[in-house]
């Protein structure tokens, strides 16, 4: 999946302290968000209502997995600019790498599919499909499809088939006497695998949030017309009601918030999987350096999957108020006998009522 940068191209001192500060920064914001996630849902009985929300805290999982069993390694090897885990745990570490960063990337297609269903569909509709049952299957889908473009065909060498001198080559370094965890992939292994774990899950990120935008604008667009339809015979606008102007805020801010979510997945990981595909017919000229800068920043989604998912959400907002400030009741939910109903009144037959 990846190459690992050979000592020739290694970094300077001044380069490495940059890294490990910014590497270290990466891994603290994802093992914390991710673990906010997980802590939220499990504390929230809210947010376990929430179907969606299973997906998330698989997801969080995942992302955690990657930022604990992944990038800590992965770190180390560009620091010290040498593997010192033995081939055995290079191949683990690897397959590991491969499995979680595609199980990460599937779980946010199924999260985009979960809401088309519910913002396109009816709502009998997303109930029949997204059952129990079904929730299960996708999400024991999305850990164990990852696992035969993983663990399987690394363990069994099908990714270094007809490579294996080239690899050989650029393990071990006689000038500096190191030895690299190199993992390079070709040309019938790098297809299936970035079709599988990015092209397929991407096509169907941008198809089902193509239509929940399409579905957005197009309820703005009826309450603004609703809206101009009820003006009076005097032409005098009246302001709108506050459930429509609600809507359409909530509306935009969701179109709004899918763009910012295909945008950061794309900058993230296409860059890493346009250059895995492209590198074994180029002859595997593509620098070192450049390969790590794309692999860390689809690292980096990891870490901004729980501000996207999960910070942008207002219940999830509240759950961690409550977490990082022990309880506090100012962010608890109002009690649903406490709330007030809003009142307003009206003269039928000469008598003054009170509607609720």
């Amino acid at each position: 999946f990846c190459v690992l940068p050979s000592s020739s191209e290694g970094f300077g001192v001044a380069e490495k302290i940059v890294l490990l500060t910014f590497i270290s920064a990466v891994i603290l914001m994802a093992i914390l968000g991710n673990l906010l996630v997980m802590v939220a849902v499990c504390r929230d009985r809210q947010l376990r209502k929430i179907k969606t929300n299973y997906f998330i805290v698989s997801l969080a999982f995942a992302d955690l997995l990657v930022s604990v069993l992944v990038m800590p390694f992965g770190a180390i090897e560009l620091v010290q600019d040498n593997w010192i885990y033995g081939e055995m745990f290079c191949l683990v570490r690897t397959s590991l790498d491969v499995l979680l960063t595609t199980a990460s990337i599937l779980h946010l297609c199924c999260i985009s599919l979960d809401r088309y269903y519910a913002i396109c569909c009816q709502p009998l509709v997303y109930r029949n499909k997204m059952t129990p049952l079904r929730i299960a299957v996708m999400l024991g889908g999305c850990w164990v499809i990852p696992t035969f473009i993983s663990f399987l065909p690394i363990m069994q060498g099908w990714n270094s088939i007809g490579i294996i001198d080239l690899i050989q080559q650029r393990q071990f370094n006689k000038a500096s006497n190191s030895t690299y965890c190199i993992f390079m992939v070709n040309k019938p292994y790098a297809i299936t695998c970035s079709v599988v774990a990015f092209y397929i899950p991407f096509l169907l990120m941008v198809l089902a949030y193509y239509r929940i935008y399409v579905t957005a604008r197009e309820h703005a667009r009826q309450i603004q017309v609703l809206q101009r339809a009820g003006t009076p015979a005097d032409g005098r606008q009246h302001p709108p009601d506050q459930h429509s102007t609600h809507r359409m805020k909530t509306e935009t801010k969701a179109a709004k918030t899918l763009c910012i979510i295909m945008g950061c997945f794309c900058l993230c990981w296409a860059p890493f999987f346009i250059t895995n595909i492209v590198d074994p017919f180029i002859n595997y000229t593509v620098p070192g350096k450049l390969w790590t800068a794309f692999l860390w920043l689809g690292y980096i989604n990891s870490g901004l999957n729980p501000f996207l998912y999960a910070f942008l959400n207002k219940s999830f907002r509240r759950a961690f108020l409550i977490i990082l400030c022990c309880g506090d009741e100012r962010y608890r939910r109002p009690s649903i006998l406490g709330q007030t109903v809003p009142c307003s009144t009206t003269t039928i037959n000469g008598s003054t009522h009170v509607l609720r």
